[in-house]
């Protein structure tokens, strides 16, 4: 497939350009700032400077598929985290992407049920990801728990629901790269933590019950 990573050069994308570029997929990194390009260039892969709170359908056209890793660090949580993913999503649309692998948030179905400093990060997520469940895009949702820098281990635990925990950038950029080509989390919605799993086995059956 010809890939999209939007948010190619934050923290999970970084680590999802790197195995994407090791993989036998066609990788485009897309990036909000030309300064950015070189950077994704050294691992390989094509580049794209694009904007999600602008027009993104130039970034989006020939591609298969579309990861999306992207974020504003809490600074435009309505035009990143909730418009800008619903203009991918729907320019993916347009541009006829089939397959489309979201990077969201635990609890982003329960924005009510977490701390008043995510609850607007949250509510974004939620409703970006309801505009992908209602799409006709052929989906998968990872939700992940808090994210760390410790070394990937290749392994998590994931299901439709689970408690609180933490999980390495490392391990859900694995998770998503994963998801791309297994049938088994298609239209499928979960949460992943840390866990002794490795990763392609859990995602055989990701929303068993934990």
């Amino acid at each position: 497939m010809n890939v999209l990573i939007a948010g190619a050069h934050g923290g999970v994308g970084k680590h999802i350009t790197e195995l994407l570029s090791e993989s036998d997929h066609a990788a485009t990194a897309m990036v909000r700032k030309e300064s950015q390009t070189g950077e994704m260039a050294d691992f390989g892969v094509e580049t794209v400077v694009a904007d999600l709170t602008e027009d993104v359908t130039h970034a989006v056209a020939g591609h298969d598929a579309i990861v999306f890793a992207a974020g504003s660090g809490g600074e435009d949580v309505e035009g990143v985290d909730r418009d800008g993913a619903i203009g991918m999503i729907e320019a993916a649309e347009a541009e006829g992407v089939d397959r489309f692998v979201m990077l969201s948030s635990m609890n982003a179905d329960s924005p009510d049920d977490s701390p008043d400093a995510l609850y607007d990060y949250l509510l974004a997520k939620q409703a970006a990801d309801a505009r992908l469940q209602e799409s006709d895009l052929t989906y998968t949702i990872v939700r992940p728990g808090a994210l760390t820098d410790d070394p990937a281990t290749d392994e998590i635990r994931a299901a439709r629901k689970l408690d609180r925990g933490e999980i390495t950038r490392a391990n859900v950029a694995h998770t998503l790269v994963a998801a791309l080509d297994m049938a088994s989390t298609h239209g499928e919605t979960f949460e992943i933590l840390a866990g002794d799993e490795p990763i392609e086995s859990a995602l055989e059956n990701p929303t068993q019950a934990d």
